[in-house]
């Protein structure tokens, strides 16, 4: 009896197993994603979502890429939010003659909610910059961060680097 339950046990939990592991692996949904060229939902245009530095240096300190987004839609569209995935990365919306940034990390300071509007077909830059020191020498290596931008509480527009960091 106790051989019976412990197999019927087993049995159990391998499928719970599969299921889970199954469900993990599905495709997510890239609605609220930005690809080359493409809008989003909402009607945001970026040239390049994805930018990748190549093979960088510590020494050499901080690089910085700008990513150029657009309203395609026919409404202002509002952002006030702005933040990153990591503390060694900042970006900085750069809109007509303002600078809103540079913000960072969620938990790493305060990330402050502000008034940027796009007016339709209006174009903007975010501008991001990474330190490949931030994380002293235990960052060598393949690295990829995000940026993520936020109109009321929805997150809008999501883009990123990549890099290999060398000493």
């Amino acid at each position: 009896m106790y051989k019976n339950k412990k197999l019927i046990l087993t049995i159990f939990v391998g499928l719970l197993i599969i299921i889970g592991l199954s469900w993990l692996a599905r495709p997510t949904s890239t609605n609220q994603k930005a690809d080359l060229g493409e809008k989003t939902d909402i009607g945001i245009e970026v040239d390049n979502k994805d930018y990748d530095f190549g093979t960088i240096s510590m020494a050499e300190g901080v690089v910085t890429h700008k990513f150029k987004v657009k309203n395609s839609s026919e409404f202002p569209l509002q952002i006030n939010k702005m933040y990153t995935s990591c503390m060694c990365t900042v970006a900085s919306l750069l809109l007509k003659e303002s600078k809103f940034g540079p913000m960072g990390m969620p938990g790493h300071g305060s990330i402050p909610e502000f008034k940027a509007e796009l007016q339709p077909g209006e174009e903007a830059e975010v501008e991001v910059a990474f330190d490949p020191a931030a994380h002293g020498p235990a960052g060598v290596g393949r690295i990829a961060r995000s940026v993520f931008l936020e109109s009321n509480g929805q997150t809008v527009l999501e883009l990123g680097i990549a890099a290999f960091v060398r000493p």
